[in-house]
């Protein structure tokens, strides 16, 4: 039996399992490493965390099996974070992550000096705060010694992939929320490197997610005891990884993430570009596109309320409180925008709200309110879909708020979609395996390993699902009531967003 392991690199732990050929799952660690907030609206990481957990991850999950049979690793990862190497390749500074929100002056001058329509036109986007390139440019503003020093510029998970191989390489998934890939031709976009004052030198070599980039080093294959020719794929961006997880490829196929951030991703066998650019135009880890919007916080707005607000880590014993009958009649709205907004509003300056306080409400109402929040975000995500002529009927979930018999319930019916959850439930990591048994050689393809099994099906309820219209018609008047105050509060005015 042959072994292959995947890897996913998330915000705020590293998860990994150990899978056969046939799909099934051997062995799972997760080691944790901490997220540094140095200034408000900042998000950074060491990237030397995320090499120490793979380490000691891997050791941990090889423990019991037979090392020699162990063939390839891939990696998925949390996309558009900053991670900049000396000629030394030492780390220059901490990974500014995909949730940090510092470059809302460098995301201006993008969208507004350089262009929307420019931008899209080379590389299918627009710019968002969270994007790689912002970031660049705010090094460049910011920290010139630093931007100065660079010799590498890669993404995390290529990072880890750097340091097993010594190869530098990102995919073709992953790149394309750098805003500096030309994604209708799989090429680095000259244009963008030039705005952002970068040398194609500096940049990864480009792969389908499912080729292998190299080997092991000799070094790291003896720590990890592994075999030399243990095969390292490209990997892919955690939301195209967790897409392969559940099967979502080809044409018209959706998924539905509920991780930290949240994420509808609606694969395509064919480039296509929201006019606009609500959703994001990438590249898919299967060799095709897909268009895909983000919500920066999803399951984490459930977590921040339990864990800071409530001061309790029962999230379940929680959501006992909230009935049945409560589904659909909540006078109460949450807007789930704790590190501003991506998709559809790109608005770094919105921010967590509750609407409708009244005497009488309790926690289970402002829990429920959380939950709902998420659910009509996703939504607003869904609607640009429709508008732009795709039907979607079905969608897999995946990710921690999946295991929410509620949540799903409430996401089902805000939605009015049939959602399905796979009988696996590590999409990211479960879909870097797959990708890793690909590079390898040890399948054709990855139609001929993906075999998504679903362990359930939730359905919505005709009665329930008309309650939830109307109160999504609710919330979608807020934002648009609130984005010039979320602007003011911030110190700017509203043409600032």
């Amino acid at each position: 039996m042959n072994y292959y392991i995947g890897a996913d690199l998330g915000t705020s732990s590293l998860k990994l399992l150990l899978t056969d050929e046939k799909g099934g799952i051997i062995a799972s660690v997760t080691k944790e490493y901490p997220v540094a907030y140095p200034h408000p609206g900042w998000s950074e990481q060491s990237p030397e965390d995320w090499w120490d957990a793979l380490q000691s991850g891997i050791r941990e999950l090889t423990k019991k099996a037979d090392k020699s049979r162990i063939r390839a690793i891939g990696v998925a990862g949390q996309m558009h974070g900053l991670v900049i190497l000396d000629q030394e390749d030492k780390v220059i500074r901490p990974a500014i992550l995909w949730n940090d929100g510092r470059t809302a002056g460098e995301t201006q001058y993008l969208n507004e000096q350089i262009g929307k329509k420019t931008l899209s036109d080379y590389t299918a986007n627009i710019a968002f705060a969270g994007f790689t390139a912002p970031k660049i440019l705010w090094l460049y503003n910011q920290e010139r010694e630093n931007f100065d020093a660079i010799s590498k510029l890669m993404l995390p998970k290529d990072f880890i992939n750097y340091r097993l191989t010594g190869v530098h390489a990102t995919d073709y998934s992953d790149a394309s929320g750098m805003l500096l890939l030309d994604v209708k031709r799989k090429c680095w976009s000259k244009e963008m490197l030039d705005i952002c004052h970068i040398k194609e030198s500096q940049m990864p070599k480009l792969f389908e997610s499912y080729q292998s980039i190299g080997t092991l080093l000799p070094k790291v294959a003896s720590e990890l005891g592994l075999p030399e020719d243990t095969v390292v794929c490209a990997g892919a961006g955690d939301n195209a990884g967790a897409a392969i997880g559940t099967g979502t490829v080809g044409k018209g196929k959706c998924n539905i993430s509920l991780g930290t951030s949240g994420t509808v991703f609606i694969s395509s066998d064919r480039f296509g570009v929201d006019q606009h650019n609500a959703l994001h135009s990438f590249c898919h880890a299967d060799g095709g596109y897909h268009l895909m919007g983000c919500i920066l916080s999803a399951a984490s707005c459930n977590k921040w309320f339990c864990d800071e607000v409530l001061q309790t880590k029962e999230y379940e014993k929680e959501q006992q409180a909230i009935k049945e009958e409560h589904l659909g009649n909540n006078t109460l709205f949450f807007l789930p925008y704790l590190m501003g907004e991506r998709s559809p509003h790109n608005d770094t300056a919105a921010s967590g709200t509750f609407v409708g306080l009244r005497p009488d409400t309790d926690r289970s109402q402002m829990l429920l309110a959380v939950l709902e929040g998420v659910a009509f975000a996703i939504r607003d995500n869904i609607e640009v879909a429709k508008r732009l002529g795709i039907s979607i009927t079905v969608s897999t979930v995946c990710g921690g708020g999946a295991k929410s018999p509620l949540w799903m319930t409430i996401l089902a019916n805000v939605l009015n979609l049939t959602l399905q959850l796979p009988k696996t439930e590590e999409g990211p990591g479960f879909g870097a395996a797959r990708l890793a048994m690909v590079a390898r050689g040890d399948v054709s393809s990855l139609a001929d390993c993906i075999q998504t099994e679903i362990k359930q099906e939730i359905t919505p309820d005709p009665a329930l699902a008309k309650r939830y219209e109307e109160r999504y018609q609710q919330f979608v008047k807020i934002y648009p009531a609130l984005k010039q105050v979320y602007a003011q509060l911030q110190g700017g005015n509203e043409n600032d967003i």
